[in-house]
């Protein structure tokens, strides 16, 4: 196989293909702190993408509760459990990717899920990692009961399994956003994607026959307009735009800020080798740190500390960031903060949105003698 070179683990790894990046990638950074699992996101996208016969099952956009939630049914427990050991000395990765373990005469070390691991969106909700006692205490931080969710789409991930395993070569990378389709018109229904994809986020129809997948709204993205789930997201957790190479990134770009310069959003299994182009802030309240390294990588401890810093007041610039998130459905390439607000530029540098770091407070006086009447209401 060809050597490439992931960032992510931080040393080449074995892939079916040459490495050719696309002239820029589209990433999203989630933060967990902020998600509170209404559902707002997995209803946006079920309705505009997956509403037809034979997707009844099939959510592009799912938020699943952590440690136990997920769909489908137990896909990182037996996905982790196949790649087996997983070391990391420092930042670079020690063990096998999933393309290096791939079985001979495989591509890609996966498994095809049963139907009825489908049926279960959700379950394990709000299930702490602990039963509740009065030993336990909340009150502080981290708790010794947790769960926090976790929302998921596809990755669009630099070496996609996917892409790799698919015998037609129906799935491809385009090279002007990096977004990963599917042509249904190529796809023969092998099921090689939804075996190989490790986070099971291309599925089979079993109306149509083909196989689908997350297309991540690119005719709004080609717009400048964020992607449907991203732009109606209630709890303005998500960050949406363009991520570059850490030789080449960018501190005014939102999504480079977060991964490369203040390094607080973490890839979701990293140590997969697929470097997944989805990036997580990983929750502060969580207890058990060699759980969120299992999934974000070793660099959880110093994303909590920076995101507490910033949520503590010692970091405008990462707090304007973050507020920046769906406060436009308008793409952010570019950020400032400037004199206790936060603005964000389209890519022609135009100014679409802009917010303050701290929400003005009016109080009004009980009694306006201009208008003789008395006010309840403090605003």
């Amino acid at each position: 196989m060809p050597k490439v070179y992931n960032w992510q683990i931080g040393s080449e790894m074995d892939y079916p293909f040459e490495g050719r990046r696309p002239q820029r990638q589209a990433a999203a950074v989630f933060d967990t702190n902020k998600c509170i699992a209404c559902q707002t996101c997995t209803m946006a996208c079920k309705t505009t993408w997956t509403s037809g016969k034979g997707q009844e099952y099939i959510f592009w956009n799912n938020v699943e509760t952590k440690p136990w939630g997920s769909y489908p049914l137990a896909w990182d427990v037996r996905v982790l459990e196949l790649l087996g050991p997983q070391a990391w000395d420092a930042n670079v990765y020690r063990g096998k990717t999933l393309f290096e373990a791939a079985p001979s005469g495989e591509r890609a070390l996966g498994y095809l899920p049963e139907d009825l691991d489908y049926a279960y969106p959700n379950r394990g909700e709000d299930e702490t990692n602990l039963p509740l006692t009065q030993d336990r205490f909340y009150l502080r931080l981290p708790h010794d009961a947790w769960f926090f969710y976790l929302p998921r789409i596809c990755n669009h991930c630099t070496y996609p399994a996917c892409l790799a395993s698919c015998p037609r070569t129906a799935i491809y990378k385009r090279p002007e956003d990096g977004i990963v389709l599917l042509d249904q018109q190529r796809c023969r229904g092998y099921r090689e994607c939804v075996k190989n994809c490790p986070f099971k986020k291309v599925f089979y129809n079993h109306t149509t026959r083909v196989s689908e997948k997350c297309v991540l709204c690119f005719p709004a993205v080609e717009r400048g307009i964020q992607p449907r789930c991203m732009r109606n997201c209630i709890g303005k957790i998500r960050t949406f735009g363009f991520v570059s190479t850490p030789d080449r990134a960018r501190a005014d770009n939102p999504v480079d800020f977060l991964v490369h310069v203040r390094k607080v959003a973490l890839p979701l299994l990293p140590q997969l080798g697929l470097e997944a182009n989805v990036y997580y802030i990983p929750p502060v309240h969580v207890g058990n740190v060699r759980f969120l390294q299992m999934l974000f990588g070793p660099g959880v401890e110093h994303a909590v500390a920076t995101y507490r810093k910033a949520m503590e007041g010692g970091d405008e610039e990462l707090l304007g960031v973050l507020l920046l998130a769906v406060s436009t459905d308008r793409i952010v390439h570019r950020f400032r903060v400037h004199r206790g607000h936060a603005y964000g530029y389209d890519e022609r540098g135009k100014e679409v949105v802009r917010v303050p770091l701290r929400e003005p407070t009016m109080v009004r006086p009980a009694y306006d003698p201009q208008h003789r009447v008395y006010r309840y209401n403090v605003t």
